[in-house]
């Protein structure tokens, strides 16, 4: 059988180890160390918003603490964009809170602006309003952050960015994770740079980032015994893991090219292929990372669907994936509210991620074009 083609596989620059090696002989492999720090420092710098950034031990930790620190309590409801992974819903369900989904629009895949208002005021009709919106970038594609901002701010409710799969990604030259009260990071294994496992927090004030750092290593209170007054959590990233990020960190630029030469291929690959869409950047004012290059068939026009392209791919030990299943169909949800129509269902029934990772290669390609021409 041909090797594995990966969807989205770890790629390391090789710096990695110069940072790891430094913990080592300086025996800083508890938990915090200078590379926590370095790397905070890093992506403060990359991120070019005046933020703070908190290192955690995942991306859903950074949601979860975001939630805790805009009081988000059992009773409260939180809106959240339906087509996601699970990731940006669950620390709802953590706080006792009650999710409500909203249904993407065509362009960016992302939350709809007019679903969203209309989730909004249909919640205060009712007499609860909303505590916070979840605002998801998905795939690397910057959501429409002026008019979900104008929203937001109308009704007074803070946005949280899930930059999970956004890190690189700009929106009319504003980079994703800098626009909301709080943003969150992912470092996972298939992100654009990962540290192996992690997180991380954005947001505006030193105020802010030294509460997440509080409640990210269990509330200890300042005394010489243990002792809490609030919950706590064991969130905060290791330094060893912040190593990695380091020499990551050195190499994201490089990275995000080469996930757009990747979209740039299947641009040429899907040209002339009536009915396979590729999913792309609605104008100027958008620049994705294009973490996950993804497309939607119209089986009318192709003869196939989704999933026959996808078992013709796995035949030649090429992953790929369907989009995300919204999280209004999912069984954990289903009794959840649902604002909007079905663009998200619509996505997630026709849509296929393609393998996307920057260590993609020129045999790689030329596989994943015989397959797709045959």
């Amino acid at each position: 059988m041909n090797s594995k083609v990966w969807l989205s596989s770890p790629h390391m620059g090789g710096n990695e180890l110069k940072y790891i090696h430094e913990a080592f002989d300086q025996n800083w492999v508890a938990p915090l160390g200078p590379n926590v720090n370095g790397f905070e420092a890093d992506l403060e710098r990359y991120l070019n918003q005046n933020v703070k950034v908190a290192a955690l031990s995942a991306g859903t930790a950074a949601l979860h603490l975001a939630l805790v620190a805009l009081g988000i309590k059992a009773g409260d409801e939180v809106i959240c964009q339906s087509f996601t992974f699970s990731a940006s819903a669950n620390p709802i369900v953590y706080q006792g809170a009650t999710p409500i989904f909203v249904d993407s629009e065509p362009e960016t895949w992302n939350i709809c602006p007019q679903a969203l208002e209309d989730a909004i005021k249909s919640r205060i009709a009712s007499g609860k309003k909303p505590k916070a919106i979840i605002v998801v970038h998905l795939y690397g594609m910057p959501a429409k952050m002026d008019e979900i901002l104008q929203i937001a701010n109308k009704y007074e409710i803070p946005v949280v960015e899930d930059a999970a799969e956004a890190l690189g990604s700009a929106f009319k030259g504003q980079k994703c994770g800098t626009f909301g009260e709080m943003a969150i990071l992912s470092f996972n294994g298939n992100k654009i740079i990962t540290t192996s496992g992690g997180g991380a927090l954005v947001c505006k004030t030193e105020k802010q980032k030294e509460q997440i750092v509080f409640l990210s290593t269990q509330a200890r209170d300042n005394a010489p015994h243990y002792q809490h007054s609030h919950i706590g959590y064991n969130y905060r990233m290791s330094n060893i893991a912040a190593g990695i990020g380091r020499g990551q960190m050195e190499v994201l630029d490089e990275r995000i090219t080469q996930r757009r030469q990747n979209h740039f291929f299947y641009q040429e690959l899907f040209k002339n292929a009536d009915g396979i869409t590729l999913f792309t950047e609605p104008n100027a004012d958008y620049f994705s990372n294009h973490w996950l290059s993804a497309i939607t068939i119209d089986e009318k026009k192709t003869g196939f669907d989704r999933e026959a392209l996808r078992l013709k791919f796995l035949d030649d030990n090429i992953e790929t994936r369907p989009l995300w299943k919204p999280m209004h169909l999912q069984p954990v949800f289903e009794k959840a509210p649902y604002y909007g129509g079905t663009i998200s269902e619509t996505l997630f029934n026709e849509g296929l991620c393609l393998p996307s990772g920057s260590n993609l290669s020129d045999a790689d390609r030329e596989r994943i074009a015989k397959i797709f021409n045959r």
